[in-house]
């Protein structure tokens, strides 16, 4: 078993509201990186119980808001170059440990 294989995949929460395209492509596009990255994804409604309370948190000035690991990553249309760099360091540091 690898080390990589003992390390759970970072988890991304797409908080996102109706009829959003920022939030259509944020969940497209991790879609794609999913397929080169181990991570799961969360999709949670801004009007759901969840969702007003990571807003509450959080305060995105737009949606969607993106949270990696239970931290603010991102507000409005996702940063993919930022998250693929962010996704990469920590499978460097995951093989490192």
């Amino acid at each position: 078993m690898s080390t990589t294989e003992n390390v759970d995949p970072p988890v991304v929460t797409v908080v996102h509201a109706p009829a959003c395209h920022f939030c259509h492509d944020a969940e497209e596009a991790l879609a794609v990186l999913a397929r080169d990255f181990p991570l799961v994804v969360r999709s949670v409604g801004i009007d759901t119980d969840e969702g007003r309370a990571l807003v509450a948190e959080h305060r995105p000035a737009m949606n969607p808001l993106v949270l990696v690991d239970g931290s603010f990553f991102s507000a409005g249309r996702l940063p993919r170059k930022k998250l693929t760099k962010a996704l990469q360091r920590r499978r460097t540091l995951a093989v490192g440990a």
